[in-house]
């Protein structure tokens, strides 16, 4: 299916969630259905909540561009898709946020991908979308669970696949020697094949120096930080701890701490979640940061969802009640997405944190 279809499709699924959550907010608990208006609080009524979706649909404009290099995509037009990347400049995340979408297309259909490498095989946008290809497919084969259900066959192939894509990553970097895209590559294959820590800090200290504040890259950082991976809780932490202090004003990097809180709360559960003040002030910078990054962040829905929910475990209320108006009727997101009925629980988080906040 092409990306075009996909975006067509999640306009779809929209509408036809618009009644569904409705009828599933019979879950809620009562005290929220008796006592709790949400206009009092400046927040949606429930019959506009919209459990099929995270966040408004883009823009007329981002779907435009995002059809247009499509479009070129399927009738091997290089020449478009390549302008269409070089467009984003030296702004590195929107300049990844392109090479995912030509990897994603890739994936379809990568013979334009192929004639582009012919025709420019200096090109380090070309290359670096080769070892996404390559590492997406590595994945693929070793799908999302635990090492434990993953088959010895499945993971020589994957383990293959990942050096593949290592040794292509490695080839593109010295074709654009500022660009950070290839060494994201390269630390999210570090992670797969289990890198020693000096070794992967060696990879993790190239890109740094290249996009400090790169998003996608520290995403993968965390990951390879993480207890599953090659590290521990702790390790994980004090890296997206970090990450908050050094994340310019306005900038989603500030919120990679949400994702490692979500990262302890899959595998520990609600009980290893931090509660000290350090806690609490953390998820509160975090609130400010993602409160001055501009609306159409595409980063931003996701983040706003998990720390929402983080600032009500926290009782941080005034700041989780300001994230939920912030948010608005979307709730097709984790952690909401995690329960049986998603526009309930997240009509029920939003309720306690309106009730506790000092608007009341």
């Amino acid at each position: 299916m092409s990306f075009v279809f996909v975006v067509l499709a999640l306009a779809a699924l929209s509408l036809a969630w618009r009644i569904g959550p409705v009828l599933l907010l019979v879950g809620a608990t009562p005290w929220v259905r008796a006592r709790f208006d949400p206009a009092a609080y400046g927040l949606p009524p429930r019959e506009q909540l919209d459990a099929g979706r995270a966040s408004p649909p883009l823009s007329a404009h981002r779907a435009q561009a995002i059809n247009a290099v499509a479009y070129a995509a399927r009738n091997g037009d290089w020449r478009t898709v390549a302008a269409y990347l070089e467009e984003a400049g030296q702004d590195w995340d929107e300049r990844w946020s392109r090479l995912e979408l030509l990897q994603q297309l890739a994936d379809q259909d990568d013979t334009w991908l192929k004639d582009w490498r012919t025709a420019q095989p200096k090109n380090c946008g070309a290359a670096t979308v080769h070892a996404q290809l390559l590492l997406h497919r590595a994945w693929a084969v070793r799908g999302s669970g635990y090492v434990r259900t993953v088959s010895a066959n499945r993971m020589a192939r994957f383990v293959l696949l990942l050096r593949e894509a290592m040794d292509a990553a490695e080839e593109a970097a010295p074709l654009a020697s500022d660009d950070p895209g290839p060494w994201v590559v390269m630390i999210t294959a570090a992670r797969g094949l289990r890198f020693k820590h000096d070794k992967f800090q060696q990879l993790w200290l190239e890109l740094f120096k290249r996009a400090p504040h790169h998003y996608m890259g520290h995403c993968q950082a965390l990951q390879y930080w993480c207890d599953k991976w090659a590290g521990s809780d702790k390790l994980m932490m004090d890296f997206a701890e970090r990450a908050v202090h050094r994340a310019p004003t306005g900038s989603p990097l500030a919120g990679i701490y949400v994702l490692a809180l979500d990262e302890l709360t899959e595998r520990s559960g609600h009980a290893a979640l931090p509660s000290s003040r350090v806690a609490k002030d953390l998820l509160e910078s975090v609130a400010r940061s993602l409160n001055q990054a501009p609306d159409d962040d595409e980063r931003l829905p996701r983040l706003r969802h998990l720390l929402a929910h983080y600032l009500v475990k926290a009782q941080c209320y005034d700041a989780a009640l300001e994230q939920f108006q912030r948010i608005g009727p979307w709730c097709g997101a984790e952690p909401w997405t995690k329960h049986g009925h998603p526009a309930a629980a997240f009509d029920r988080a939003r309720a306690t944190a309106a009730r506790r906040s000092r608007q009341r």
